[in-house]
Order: C-alpha cells, then sequence, then structure tokens
C-alpha cells in the first residue's frame, strides 16, 4: 500500500502533524494504513483518540478505513474528511485541532490517576504535558527499547 508504514518497526507520525488542519490525521492515516497490511504492532486504529477525530467530522472508523483501503493519498483523504460527515470552517478545524493538542489529561480528574502513571516511566510531569506530547515521548521510547 502507498506511504504505508511498518508501525513494528516505527511509529505513526505525531498527532502534533496537521494534514489539512486536522491534528490527529495523520496518524490515523498511518494506522488505518498499516492496519490493512497486517503491520500494525501496538498500535490501534479506531481507538479513542481516532474517534475524537471522526466524531468532530461525525464519520464511521470503517468507512475511513474503506477510503484508506481504496489507496487514497494523504491529500485525498484530507479532501475525503472535508467532504464528509458535519462540514466544518477552517476556522473550526483550527480551534478543534488547537484544543485537542493542547489538552491534558492531568486537568480532567477522571483521567488524572492514570496519566500520572503513564507519564512516570518517561520522567514526564504530568501537569505540564499534553496528551500528545506524552504520545510523542511513548512512542521515543518504544522504540529506543525495541530498536537500540
Amino acid at each position: 500500500m502507498k506511504n504505508s508504514k511498518d508501525l513494528t518497526k516505527e511509529a505513526p507520525r505525531s498527532a502534533h502533524e496537521r494534514l489539512g488542519r486536522y491534528v490527529i490525521l495523520a496518524r490515523t492515516i498511518d494506522k488505518a494504513r498499516a492496519t490493512l497490511e497486517g503491520k500494525v504492532g501496538e498500535y490501534h486504529f479506531d481507538c479513542p483518540l481516532d474517534r475524537m477525530l471522526f466524531s468532530f467530522k461525525a464519520v464511521d472508523g470503517e468507512e475511513f478505513l474503506r477510503q484508506v483501503k481504496n489507496g487514497k493519498s494523504d491529500e485525498l483523504l484530507v479532501e475525503w474528511m472535508d467532504e464528509s460527515g458535519i462540514p466544518k470552517t477552517p476556522e473550526e478545524i483550527d480551534q478543534w485541532s488547537d484544543t485537542l493538542e493542547g489538552m491534558k489529561p492531568y486537568e480532567d480528574p477522571e483521567r488524572r490517576e492514570w496519566f500520572v502513571e503513564q507519564c512516570e516511566p518517561l520522567h514526564l510531569d504530568p501537569a505540564q504535558t499534553t496528551l500528545f506530547d506524552w504520545l510523542d515521548a511513548d512512542d521515543q521510547a518504544s522504540f529506543a527499547v525495541a530498536h537500540p
């Protein structure tokens, strides 16, 4: 599959990376392609993070996967996202992306304990760490250990 990453050997793109203004989208595409290729490793497509994107646009994860399976490029997947589900203005997409990028699970009482546990082995300050920064650090740590 075109542009498919082997997620048993490398991490997906950062959730910070924006495609068509959408955070998460590049990472979700990488996981979808790897899922179709049987090379998703420890990652999961249609996970809660992916569902934040799907929910924002009111699109279905299975339909998204079908679009990826059809071999669509990143650019065509951005177009599909823009044209599918609930229409969003560029400003709405930017605001949503900015909000997610700044999200700190530590500030959510229901997620605080879990996030503290996740940050501890990575020597991150959970009160100052965003979800996306934790994901990046976790990806780096996973592949540093697995592939010294």
